[in-house]
């Protein structure tokens, strides 16, 4: 039997804040958490919780492997500069 995937404590408050800077967020854990859409870029994250989570061996082959934006992030912060990138 299939066990559900954990998700990092911090996914909540991140995908919170996303959208609130008027980011679309869809969770599709596979291969990577979240795809952000943002002032037409498309952006992939992963969220990690603080110090504890770790990138699986498939996730980091997708990143090593990925043309497009693709990021780790554990808080709030970085996955809101992570989206804003330049349009500070």
């Amino acid at each position: 039997m299939r066990r559900a995937a954990r998700v990092d404590k911090s996914q909540n408050e991140i995908v919170y804040a996303l959208r609130r800077i008027g980011a679309q967020v869809a969770f599709i854990k596979q291969p990577l958490d979240l795809l952000v859409g943002f002032r037409g870029r498309n952006i992939l994250l992963e969220v990690k919780t603080p110090g504890q989570g770790r990138v699986t061996k498939e996730q980091q082959e997708f990143l090593d492997s990925w043309p497009g934006e693709a990021h780790i992030v554990e808080t709030v912060e970085q996955a809101v500069a992570k989206v804003v990138g330049d349009f500070k």
